[in-house]
């Protein structure tokens, strides 16, 4: 059977309009007692990446949160909502962004995905262990609330990207650098993740969502949209079908048709409510294409030479950095030093872009190598 999609339209995060294009989505799939059902806990997980007013397009809306608080609850389930960013913590975020008073106007508690804990994974693709929140595992059941934005190193952040947030945010930069260069690993662990957290459904805030140098600098771009499935591969190869984004440009799609799952085929779901070439977005500003193994394959000696004019690679503006440090502290290879200026060691840099999703400036932003500027397509 056919993975199903639903997408609805909403104009604005006005309270009533936003659950009744939530509720519409969820209705298009058979309706929340699908769902979630009377007794169960049910964990909403929004996207809480960092600390940002909700206009700002870095965090799931707070209207969004607060429609889905209410559909658990009239399932008759216990709504909760818990996250774990980055930096600082969920409660931070969530205070800044105004989902913790959408949790305390409803009644849902707002959790912390902070401890770990260390699971097997037969059934991985990939990856046979994983280190997840034991918080995340004690729920009845997931509902994923992510944000449409772009993503330096995925291309975009969407359904399967937003559980990331169920790794406590320490360890967030390990599996980076357990991932490594090849942004296909980070794919496979983000699938394999995904796949054991088993999310029963994923509703996707794409009313406002976020274009440019995304996650968390880019430019608020409002698109009217709510997407939802009880697939998130098929939820997200459906949103990069309407953003018109190219599927070998996303890893997580690359990765999930090398796996042969029907969900990454667009033609392969299901699509409910409005048609997609009726929602299309035209003119969506994506970040540079990842292109760190554009020379794989070349000796070694040409590969250091052509890296830095082959490959993109995140690059400090000196203008806007106000020397927080916070990008050094979390850069996983470690490879960011602070002077009088932010350096970083691009011959040992992973290109994770984790920097540039926590500068609070905003002053980090992906280029392109001057070989790939002097020949678009390329």
């Amino acid at each position: 059977m056919k993975p199903k999609a639903a997408i609805t339209k909403c104009s604005g995060y006005e309270a009533g309009e936003v659950y009744a294009a939530v509720s519409e989505a969820v209705n298009l799939l058979g309706g929340i007692r699908a769902f979630a059902g009377p007794g169960e806990r049910i964990l909403i997980k929004p996207n809480l990446l960092a600390s940002r007013t909700a206009d700002k397009a870095v965090t799931t809306h707070p209207a969004v949160v607060a429609a889905l608080i209410r559909l658990v609850a009239d399932s008759g389930a216990r709504p909760f909502v818990g996250d774990s960013p980055a930096i600082g913590s969920a409660k931070k975020v969530a205070e800044k962004s105004g989902i913790l008073d959408a949790c305390r106007d409803a009644g849902a508690e707002l959790i912390e995905l902070k401890e770990l804990v260390v699971v097997e994974n037969p059934g991985g693709h990939r990856f046979k262990r994983l280190e997840v929140s034991k918080e995340a595992l004690s729920f009845d059941g997931i509902i994923n609330a992510p944000k449409l934005k772009t993503h330096a190193q995925m291309h975009l952040t969407l359904g399967v990207k937003n559980l990331f947030g169920c790794v406590p945010g320490r360890l967030k930069p390990q599996w980076h650098l357990s991932a490594g260069v090849d942004s296909a690993d980070f794919a496979d662990m983000l699938l394999d993740l995904c796949f054991y957290l088993k999310p029963r459904l994923t509703v996707m805030d794409g009313i406002v969502a976020m274009e440019g140098n995304g996650p968390s600098s880019g430019t608020p771009r409002p698109l009217g949209l709510v997407f939802a499935s009880h697939d998130a591969v098929a939820m997200d190869a459906v949103a990069a079908n309407v953003l018109g984004a190219k599927r070998d440009d996303l890893p997580i799609l690359k990765a999930a048709t090398r796996r042969g799952m029907a969900g990454a085929e667009i033609g392969a779901v299901d699509v409910l409510g409005c048609p997609v070439e009726s929602v299309k977005v035209h003119g969506f500003k994506f970040p540079p294409f990842m292109s760190v193994n554009f020379a794989a394959g070349l000796p070694y000696f040409i590969d250091k030479r052509l890296r830095s004019a082959l490959t993109s690679r995140p690059a400090i503006n000196n203008n806007g950095c106000t020397l927080c440090s916070v990008c050094v502290n979390v850069c996983p290879p470690g490879v960011m030093t602070r002077s009088s200026r932010i350096e970083i060691d691009y011959d040992r840099c992973i290109r994770c872009y984790c920097c540039q999703e926590v500068c609070p400036e905003g002053a980090i932003a992906p280029v392109e190598g001057w070989i790939k500027r002097l020949i678009p397509g390329l």
